[in-house]
């Protein structure tokens, strides 16, 4: 065999590895993806042009939420809380469209005292979508029935399922939902 011949099968090797590398990177990326945004990973495909804008748009995401400052809370802050929560909870009672409409500005408090920007509903969902993927649909859900709520077009059943669904979400926020990052020097 010729050394142009062993050459020209060496160069071909390594064309096929490094092509397999790629291959191989695509599917881990797109893997942890994902992973991470759970269900908003296919809902985000959805409403894409494309797998790669998605996937960019996702990777985006990613890199504003490692750029914010999100926190545990404190004990005490946790206990405060839940107390509101309890109240909301009892407010619902006499007044479920009030008792919305405060548990969606706790769940926005909550957020905030976690470090997540809360400049919009979109930005929040795409924000929050980093860590908290699996309770979107929960939130999102949530604030439909809340701005029905606020043009009196809730039923008192979609009032009681906003509840719930703020709920998941708080809960997840509250405690840190297993994935609080330990605090920065």
């Amino acid at each position: 065999m010729s050394t142009g011949t062993l050459l020209a099968i060496i160069i071909a090797i390594v064309v096929v590895l490094a092509l397999v590398a790629v291959a191989v990177a695509l599917v881990a990326r797109r893997r942890h993806l994902r992973e991470r945004f759970g269900p908003e990973y296919e809902r985000t495909m959805e409403g894409s042009d494309g797998r790669l804008a998605a996937e960019r748009e996702l990777r985006e995401r990613e890199k504003r939420h490692d750029a914010l400052e999100i926190k545990p809370l404190p004990p005490v802050s946790r206990d405060r809380y839940t107390r509101e929560w309890s109240s909301v909870q009892e407010e619902f009672v006499d007044r479920p469209q009030d008792a919305v409409h405060d548990a969606d500005q706790l769940v926005t408090s909550l957020m905030h005292d976690r470090g997540y920007p809360t400049e919009g509903f979109d930005q929040q969902m795409k924000d929050l979508s980093v860590e908290h993927g699996s309770t979107l649909e929960h939130y999102r859900a949530a604030h439909e029935v809340e701005s029905l709520s606020s043009h009196d077009q809730a039923t008192t059943e979609q009032l009681r399922s906003a509840m719930v669904h703020y709920r998941t979400l708080f809960d997840e926020l509250l405690t840190d939902g297993g994935q609080a990052r330990p605090a920065r020097s």
